[in-house]
């Protein structure tokens, strides 16, 4: 952690919306004139798409059916590590881009299923911004959890999750419902020991739980609205946060746990902005005041 160059970690599973919330960061940094630095988790893979493919019909054929992207033998933990560190110690480092469509591909000159150069972030950011699979992680060799100022954890329940990794994989890159189950399957070893720690890391959580029936996530038809969800929002730490104040401020909202409130899908993005802003402020003025 740092207070001269503060760094703020979203981490998610593959289909969880972390991208989503990263939206939401980024109307609040707009709005509060903050300059961040942003770095991706796709770019700490350690393998372009068809290496990838490559290495996983290598394991495959050696018999190991759980080779997946969630594991540190297919990441650059070391590297994302050194970033994280590199950035709070001196406001910069090293990062690179995962190009993953042809849309990306004409912005950054790379076929896609392949990785930019690697470049040093932007000078004399406010803060570093990484959203991803390992903003949290921690292993027997790497912590990337310590160097993050404020940690985000975006956990919708599983069969959420893969109705929604489901519906992004086939539509927006072409898979079958039967190659992105397989690559559910595939994951889940390495899912349970490197994305689900992380969890317990993180400063809050917002966990998103649908209220219709989505028992058999392979074959819904739709993924569930949020207004037919609620979130769960858990703080590690909640002193200082003023619980009268967002009960009153989010309709029909709850408290199910000292530190839980629980709220109406559709004011997510309320609840986001009501808790982030003061958190990413204190950042900012803590950064300043040093």
């Amino acid at each position: 952690m740092s207070r001269k160059y503060p760094i703020i970690s979203i981490t998610g599973s593959s289909g969880a919306g972390t991208t989503s919330v990263k939206r939401t960061f980024e109307q609040i940094f707009r709005r509060e004139n903050v300059v961040a630095a942003y770095i991706e988790g796709d770019a700490f893979h350690r393998y372009n798409r068809a290496d990838m493919r490559t290495r996983m019909a290598e394991e495959s054929d050696r018999g190991n059916k759980h080779f997946s992207h969630f594991s540190p033998e297919t990441n650059l933990f070391d590297e994302l590590e050194a970033v994280f560190r590199s950035y709070s110690e001196s406001g910069t480092g090293n990062t690179r881009y995962y190009v993953h469509d042809d849309v990306e591909s004409a912005k950054h000159g790379v076929p896609p299923g392949t990785f930019t150069d690697w470049q040093a972030l932007p000078e004399n950011s406010d803060l570093l911004f990484y959203e991803g699979l390992h903003g949290a992680v921690v292993t027997d060799k790497v912590n990337v959890a310590q160097y993050a100022d404020l940690k985000i954890g975006v956990v919708p329940v599983i069969n959420l999750e893969w109705i929604q990794k489901l519906h992004r994989d086939r539509s927006a890159r072409g898979y079958s419902t039967e190659a992105v189950t397989d690559t559910i399957l595939r994951r889940m070893p390495d899912y349970v020991n490197y994305i689900c720690p992380q969890f317990a890391e993180t400063d809050i959580n917002f966990q998103r739980v649908p209220t219709v029936d989505t028992s058999n996530p392979f074959i819904a038809r739709w993924i569930p609205t949020p207004d037919e969800s609620m979130v769960v929002i858990r703080l590690k730490n909640p002193r200082g946060i003023d619980f009268p104040y967002l009960l009153s401020m989010i309709p029909n909202s709850f408290m199910s746990r000292a530190n839980s409130i629980v709220i109406h899908g559709s004011k997510m993005d309320l609840a986001m902005q009501l808790i982030l802003t003061p958190l990413i402020l204190q950042l900012i003025d803590r950064k300043r005041r040093a």
